[in-house]
């Protein structure tokens, strides 16, 4: 019906005949008062008619003039309401992020704060996820432990076992001591040792104070302790670790100085010209110097001629002829093995046979060590 008004007002430029008043004109008594002049008209339908029956009519309420404007007016308004709407949500979406001040960290943000611990986790974490054979990456045994204990247990290295010739070998020359000989096989299980000598920076954090002479080098080796006293540091140490940290026997000590399994015969660690793997008393300047400066041996082991003279397990005492496996020396005795030779000696006593020996209580400005395990 509607079709068919629309139709007859284009074909005429009139609305149909008009069939009635709005009821609800002024003065109706449904809505009196109202003034609204709103006319009924019949509309035909499309249907053709017959002489008997009219087509289908139905009364439509043609909206006057201010129906048109008030309905104008809501299409405008909610036309900018679907505008604004719109809008406020590509702002929500596509604005820009809340940005945090520059002093305020993800740390402050999340309420961690960087510390030792912290650092030492995100080294706990990296050595979990490395791809290399368990024995390259030691676990640590506590988040908590300080960052010069960390960088000690990550810097021990494996020595693979196997046999060698032990003392005066032909490569050392003709001015050995007796106390080098006879030259014997000796087998070694594998062991780890440590790549650099303790420092001044690692004693300094397990047992809190720093006996050095030349004190003040956080990386040079700490010196002028004695085989006992590192005995009080082994034992804090493993007790912070969890590890069971010791000295390397006299046998692993040569065995790990030669270049264990990858042996190239030299007669220093690491090679035949002393000043380019050694500090002694022709270069060190009268002092000690920081460790892994000179060139590494065979198993990239520092300083193993040179810098400090380094204690041993072992009781003193002479070799034996016979083969040896996992050597341990002598059960008792009065001095203590220390092999390497120091900043002070001459090059002949930073050979790898070069045997020196001390009381155990006897703290040397000229002796350190390094771990084993």
């Amino acid at each position: 019906e509607l079709a068919a008004l629309a139709a007859h007002y284009k074909k005429t430029g009139s609305w149909p005949e008009i069939s009635g008043t709005n009821p609800n004109a002024a003065g109706s008594g449904e809505n009196p008062g109202s003034g609204r002049q709103t006319e009924y008209m019949k509309a035909e339908d499309a249907r053709p008619e017959t002489a008997n029956h009219w087509s289908i009519r139905e009364e439509i309420p043609i909206r006057g003039v201010d129906g048109k404007a008030k309905s104008k007016r809501w299409l405008v308004i909610a036309a900018l309401a679907l505008v604004l709407g719109t809008a406020c949500i590509l702002w929500w979406q596509l604005g820009p992020s809340p940005e945090y001040p520059e002093s305020e960290t993800l740390q402050n943000i999340i309420g961690i704060e960087q510390n030792e611990d912290t650092t030492a986790i995100k080294l706990q974490e990296q050595i979990q996820k490395s791809d290399e054979p368990e024995w390259l990456t030691p676990q640590l045994a506590s988040p908590s432990l300080p960052a010069a204990i960390v960088g000690l247990e990550q810097s021990m290295v494996l020595v693979r076992g196997g046999t060698f010739t032990m003392g005066c070998t032909s490569e050392q020359g003709n001015g050995c001591d007796d106390d080098e000989k006879p030259v014997h096989q000796v087998t070694v299980s594998d062991f780890s040792i440590g790549k650099y000598e303790v420092t001044q920076a690692q004693w300094l954090a397990v047992m809190g104070s720093n006996p050095s002479n030349f004190s003040g080098c956080d990386s040079c080796p700490v010196e002028e302790v004695s085989w006992n006293d590192i005995q009080g540091f082994l034992s804090k140490l493993n007790s912070m670790s969890g590890k069971n940290y010791r000295l390397p026997t006299e046998a692993e000590w040569e065995y790990a100085a030669r270049g264990g399994s990858q042996s190239r015969g030299y007669r220093y660690s690491g090679g035949n010209s002393t000043s380019s793997v050694a500090w002694y008393e022709d270069n060190s300047g009268g002092k000690t110097h920081p460790v892994g400066q000179k060139s590494p041996n065979e198993l990239g082991i520092y300083d193993m001629s040179g810098n400090v003279g380094e204690w041993c397990q072992d009781w003193f005492g002479d070799y034996g002829k016979y083969d040896q496996t996992n050597p341990i020396g002598p059960s008792s005795g009065s001095k203590r093995v220390d092999h390497g030779g120091s900043w002070y000696d001459h090059a002949k006593s930073t050979r790898v046979s070069f045997r020196h020996y001390n009381s155990p209580d006897y703290p040397n400005i000229g002796l350190g060590f390094r771990l084993a395990l």
